[in-house]
């Protein structure tokens, strides 16, 4: 960034001109390289810890064989001892339970290696107690978990130089610090955070300035993200509480690594965890809906579970096209543009339960909107309902094509319901915060009223509680609510 950063509260002429939907659209690039730095680790140890095992096996063979170390070999290592790719597999088992491929340098410590060596040469040879006892077999447990212990540290030792000399030729972090830098705390948390190889400091922002590095003021979060195009936020300072969540915010729905001194009180689905090799305790903060890695899985799920569902419920589309062909004049579907993730429209796909051009009597009918909300439109009794179109609303039968969107990848099964594009004009920088997932076809709003919560700030709250505590059961416990919320029918029309 080469210029500061205008101060708090900018006016923007146009919605899409708003930092936080303009974050929201950089955030799966920042994921993306995230994901593609931990596929890249872990893939590169997986290669390495499997040579290294699969050649240890293939040594002890050749030990077997040879005339001089046949023996003892063959009594110290019978024939049959870790033997099969069952020992491989154990013990690259045991070094991912004990953490030994997660990131920040625990990767290459003692003791996650050993921890996991010791793991799967234990799953390797517990079948040998019977056979061998006790005493024999952990004496070899010990003899194995040393040896092959010590021959892996020293080559993910090798290997994190190689990797720390190639970091620090292209640094791939790109940091940006919040608090004040010539505080003392902010000093020893930047110093202890730039220590690390591939970390490039891209400016402080800061409520009174004072260093050539000031982008802004802090509220200034959101320009400073879109702007940067960073990787890691870091608090390094007391920041009030009301700030120091509105900068985590900022940073987790950007994608970004979020660094602290203390854990938010804001994202209560926070883990803090130390950051390692620091002589400062810093506090890695996690936003479960916004990590790459979960994006793919939960992507990977919407797009079964939709097919599956298509092709099962095929008989009951068909039977619902032809009471709607049949009941009133007009198309079977009915699509409208509604906004979706990072505020990207799409055409959502609904079963029509309206008579043909009801959209055109929605002015005149806004006096009856139950809510007194645009972004709440809701009409008990409403005249343009058909009446087959009744019983689709109040089985929510009339979303099922939403499984398609599904399928085409602008919803998930589960998320916040999209809005349409008008809504955004009415939106406060805090409702910005449902749009950092995709809309889904159920949620919180859903199981938890439907059309009976008309009030626009608690369907908001429901969307924030759902994306900080996102998780796959979350999902499955929503998914399997929904059904029972339907039967039971409170709040839909």
């Amino acid at each position: 960034i080469s210029q500061t950063l205008p101060d708090p509260q900018p006016s923007y002429r146009l919605v899409e001109d708003h930092p936080r939907l303009r974050t929201q659209k950089s955030a799966k690039a920042t994921r993306q390289r995230h994901f593609a730095r931990a596929v890249r680790r872990v893939s590169s140890l997986l290669l390495l810890d499997t040579v290294l095992v699969a050649g240890a096996r293939t040594a002890l063979q050749e030990l077997r064989s040879g005339q001089a170390t046949a023996a003892l070999t063959e009594m110290l290592f019978p024939s049959g001892f870790m033997g099969g790719w069952g020992s491989v597999t154990a013990v690259v088992l045991g070094l991912l339970l004990a953490g030994a491929y997660a990131s920040e340098q625990r990767w290459a410590s003692v003791g996650p290696i050993l921890k996991g060596v010791g793991l799967g040469a234990a799953l390797a040879m517990w079948q040998s107690i019977d056979s061998l006892g006790l005493a024999w077999t952990a004496g070899r447990w010990a003899m194995v978990t040393l040896a092959l212990g010590a021959s892996l540290l020293a080559l993910r030792k090798l290997l994190a130089v190689v990797v720390q000399h190639r970091l620090a030729a292209e640094p791939n972090d790109r940091v940006i610090f919040v608090g004040e830098p010539l505080s003392e705390p902010g000093r020893n948390v930047a110093r202890a955070v730039l220590s690390r190889p591939g970390v490039v400091s891209l400016g402080w922002l800061s409520e009174h300035g004072g260093t050539e590095d000031y982008l802004g003021h802090p509220s200034a979060v959101w320009d400073a993200l879109c702007q940067a195009d960073a990787d890691t936020v870091v608090l390094a300072g007391n920041l009030p509480r009301e700030m120091f969540d509105s900068v985590v915010e900022a940073a987790a729905v950007a994608g970004c690594r979020v660094l602290a001194l203390r854990p938010s009180g804001t994202l209560t689905a926070s883990r803090p965890r130390t950051f390692p090799d620091t002589s400062v305790r810093v506090l890695e903060l996690t936003f479960p809906a916004s990590r790459a890695g979960q994006d793919v899985a939960k992507r990977v799920f919407d797009s079964v579970a939709a097919l599956f569902l298509l092709v099962a419920m095929s008989p009951l589309l068909l039977v619902i096209s032809i009471a709607i062909r049949r009941g009133s004049p007009g198309p079977i579907l009915f699509s409208q543009e509604r906004v979706g993730q990072a505020g990207r429209i799409f055409r959502m796909l609904k079963f029509r339960t309206m008579i043909d051009g009801a959209d055109l009597d929605k002015a005149d009918l806004a006096h009856l909107n139950e809510s007194g909300d645009t972004r709440l439109f809701k009409i008990p009794n409403d005249p343009r309902i058909t009446s087959v179109g009744q019983v689709l609303r109040r089985w929510s039968l009339d979303e099922l094509p939403q499984f398609a969107n599904v399928l085409l990848g602008h919803m998930s099964l589960v998320g916040p319901r999209p809005f349409f594009e008008s809504d955004l004009t009415d939106y406060d920088d805090h409702h910005f915060i449902r749009l950092s997932v995709k809309p889904g076809v159920t949620g919180l709003w859903q199981v938890g009223g439907r059309s009976s919560i008309v009030d626009f700030e608690q369907v908001v709250d429901l969307d924030r509680k759902y994306i900080e505590n996102w998780s796959f059961w979350l999902d499955l416990r929503i998914l399997f609510l929904t059904l029972p919320a339907v039967v039971r029918r409170t709040g839909a029309y």
